[in-house]
């Protein structure tokens, strides 16, 4: 059975959002949902006021009824923030009603795009190479359950977004 949905995993950085908006440029019948700006507008707080304010427990609460409820949805491109997939709940439900694809980037490719951001929850202490290395590390085993793995690393968002389509058209 052919999955409605397409859903981006993968580490902070690796180009989920930018890819899937690329993604939604080419396929225009599917909706574009960003859950981290989902939970923004349903709570009225940034990511990094909720983790401030309320905890990452918090947080990843939000984020699992967003999932739950897109990835129910039909047609939908999902950008997932970096640790949604770690959830066991979340992984089941989007592996279940979405093509998951693992974007993949080296610690240091994403350290280069994303050094200059600061609403980074995860990354406002201890920002470097190797702690990224860790995060990374530490989500892997996760993040290769995925239906598909794209390595993004020295490849424009044109040429990630035609491998995808090769894969989900297979």
């Amino acid at each position: 059975m052919k999955k409605d949905n397409i859903a981006l995993i993968g580490m902070m950085g690796s180009g989920k959002t930018t890819i899937a908006e690329e993604l939604h440029r080419v396929l225009t019948d599917y909706i574009l949902v960003d859950i981290d700006s989902e939970i923004e507008k349903g709570s009225g707080r940034k990511i990094s006021e909720i983790f401030l304010k309320f905890g990452e427990a918090r947080f990843r609460e939000l984020e699992r009824e967003k999932i739950k409820k897109f990835s129910a949805l039909k047609h939908q491109i999902i950008a997932l923030g970096g640790g949604a997939f770690e959830d066991e709940a979340n992984r089941s439900r989007l592996l279940e009603n979405c093509t998951v694809i693992y974007l993949k980037a080296s610690p240091g490719e994403i350290y280069k795009r994303i050094k200059q951001e600061t609403h980074r929850p995860l990354l406002v202490k201890n920002f470097s190479v190797e702690r990224i290395a860790k995060i990374s590390n530490d989500r892997a085993g996760n993040y290769e359950k995925a239906d598909f793995t794209i390595d993004t690393d020295n490849k424009t968002p044109y040429d990630v977004v035609k491998e995808i389509l090769g894969v989900i058209n297979g």
